[in-house]
């Protein structure tokens, strides 16, 4: 099979995409400028989004290269399992609407660490924005800067250096303009990384048809499962290869709840898009959120099943290859190199859109911690609006900066980049999310107790990571706890070990918080009110939709 790097059809079609996201963050930007230069404007679009741009920008802002690569490359070794990431999400979109997104609005929440600061103290909240400044510039930036620029490389036939740099500098031009620029323009990267998207999965389809004779699309599904019917399961069992990875019904009942809740509900990048909204608004936009993330699975996982269905027999045994080993993070840039002229520049705008979109969110939330949380309250109370928007566009430019310069010596590409992030923020979310979830509902938890489950939680995540060098876990084996990883040493899979030390971190915040407030209510408590949490008809009926649908797929591909 013939591979071919950009034709000019491709230029023309990568070019009317950069153009019309120029041409229309440059009108939001002009139009925004003329109604507001305030620092709550420029990093939430204050009251500005509507529900589908609140919605498309959270899915932009989500799916990156770590998706379009890492999960095809995922859906390559380990099959359609890896799409609970997706499919859990969605369900995770539609409760964070209903349970978090009313507190963080209720109390006028513009960042992660100001809630903190609110709810416990001054050193909770900034012990935690300088580790979400370290986290985000050092893990996820870094990681979709990397597994961008060699996704784009390996389609353009550029360097890997000069990918990197452009990406940036397209990035910082966005990012810029402001979340509202940011927002609107999501919109349309959105739009691109469907269609995009969906072009290669109708490939890769068509692919597996022709090459076992047939035509059609849905002959080349069919064909997939047959071939390789053990990729469509979703519950993998103890004696499954990836069940380190994917650890049964953990995905269900377990972990999994742990990292999505903690990445939708309590993470300055993913947030930041509902806390300028009203409550009916900022709701719309994560149901909108919640449906689409149902579907991402089409774009971002089949591709690699189809790669790994060809492959099996015969097909890109040279292209798989890197270093003499098969890397399955390959196989969503070898079905690019396939695409026809025009589309393999449609294709490549997606691949694109999806890094510049989650790149510029990530930007922005970096300068709106550094901004608000940092520069604001230690360095200058005093700072003016404009002074503070100011600092905020130095922020992402040195955040990029920095990123670029860092980002090709972390061996991002040797773990695997979805696999990457997933472990490294794993070690921090079990206690974030407790520290969160304690100080949302229950008014005894002290600064303490928060503390405890962040330095507590992370110090208990290292020491089950290290756990297997210095004893023997094969007796947790039977229950399911533990594993034989490819070391040779029975590991616990990660996504338990989230599990172990959220459970952890919670008995540890009950107690430290029941000796210190023997009293009662800690007066930082929080009011919640029932009415809170209320949900329109129309919320409530897209949630059964969601909830149904879930529930038909687990049963087909349980």
């Amino acid at each position: 099979m013939k591979q071919n790097l950009l034709d000019t059809k491709d230029y023309i079609v990568f070019a009317v995409y950069f153009v019309i996201v120029a041409a229309y963050g440059l009108y939001i930007y002009n139009k925004k400028k003329s109604t507001s230069t305030g620092s709550k404007d420029y990093f939430l679009a204050e009251g500005s989004l509507t529900w589908w741009a609140i919605g498309a920008s959270l899915i932009a802002s989500n799916i990156s290269a770590e998706q379009f690569i890492g999960m095809s490359g995922s859906g390559f070794k380990m099959g359609l399992a890896i799409a609970t990431y997706e499919w859990m999400g969605g369900l995770t979109l539609v409760i964070v609407a209903i349970f978090f997104i009313p507190v963080y609005l209720k109390n006028k929440i513009a960042t992660m660490p100001q809630f903190l600061h609110q709810r416990y103290n001054g050193t909770v909240a900034m012990i935690m924005a300088v580790f979400w400044l370290l986290l985000y510039v050092v893990v996820n930036l870094t990681s979709i800067l990397y597994l961008g620029a060699l996704a784009v490389s390996s389609i353009s036939g550029f360097s890997l250096d000069l990918c990197m740099y452009a990406i940036a500098a397209f990035a910082i031009i966005i990012t810029l303009g402001g979340m509202k620029v940011i927002g609107y323009t999501d919109v349309i990267q959105v739009f691109f990384l469907i269609l995009g998207g969906l072009a290669t999965t109708y490939l890769a389809l068509n692919l597996v048809s022709s090459h076992y004779g047939t035509t059609g699309i849905f002959e080349g599904y069919s064909l997939m499962t047959s071939k390789a019917s053990e990729h469509f399961h979703m519950i993998f069992k103890p004696d499954n290869e990836n069940y380190i990875d994917l650890p049964g019904l953990s995905v269900l009942i377990g972990g999994m709840w742990i990292v999505n809740l903690n990445y939708w509900g309590c993470n300055q990048y993913i947030t930041q898009r509902a806390l300028g909204a009203d409550l009916k608004t900022a709701r719309g936009g994560l149901l909108f959120a919640a449906f689409l993330k149902l579907l991402m699975p089409i774009i971002v996982v089949l591709p690699g099943i189809a790669a790994y269905v060809l492959y099996k027999d015969g097909a890109f045994q040279a292209e798989m290859l890197q270093d003499g080993s098969v890397n399955p993070d390959r196989a969503y840039p070898v079905l690019l190199n396939l695409l026809p002229a025009g589309l393999k520049g449609l294709s490549f705008a997606a691949l694109t859109a999806a890094v510049v979109a989650s790149l510029a969110g990530k930007a922005n939330s970096i300068a709106t911690i550094f901004t608000l949380d940092i520069y604001k309250k230690v360095l200058k109370p005093d700072a003016s609006e404009k002074n503070l928007v100011a600092t905020g566009k130095i922020a992402i430019v040195v955040a990029m900066i920095l990123g670029v310069i860092i980002a090709p010596h972390l061996g991002i590409d040797k773990k695997g980049g979805f696999q990457y992030i997933q472990e490294y923020t794993g070690f921090v979310s079990p206690g974030i999310f407790a520290m969160f979830i304690l100080g949302f509902f229950w008014k005894r938890t002290t600064s303490n107790a928060a503390l405890f489950a962040t330095i507590g939680g992370f110090l208990m995540s290292i020491f089950l990571k290290v756990l297997p060098g210095y004893t023997d876990l094969s007796f947790l084996s039977g229950v399911g706890f533990s594993v034989k990883a490819a070391s040779g040493l029975y590991e616990i899979p990660f996504l338990d070990r989230m599990g172990i030390v959220f459970v952890f971190c919670i008995l540890g915040m009950v107690v430290i918080s029941f000796l210190e407030n023997r009293k009662g209510d800690n007066p930082k408590g929080l009011e919640i009110d029932a009415k809170m949490f209320k949900t329109t008809t129309g919320f409530a009926v897209g949630t059964l939709i969601i909830v149904g649908l879930l529930v038909a797929l687990y049963s087909v591909y349980w």
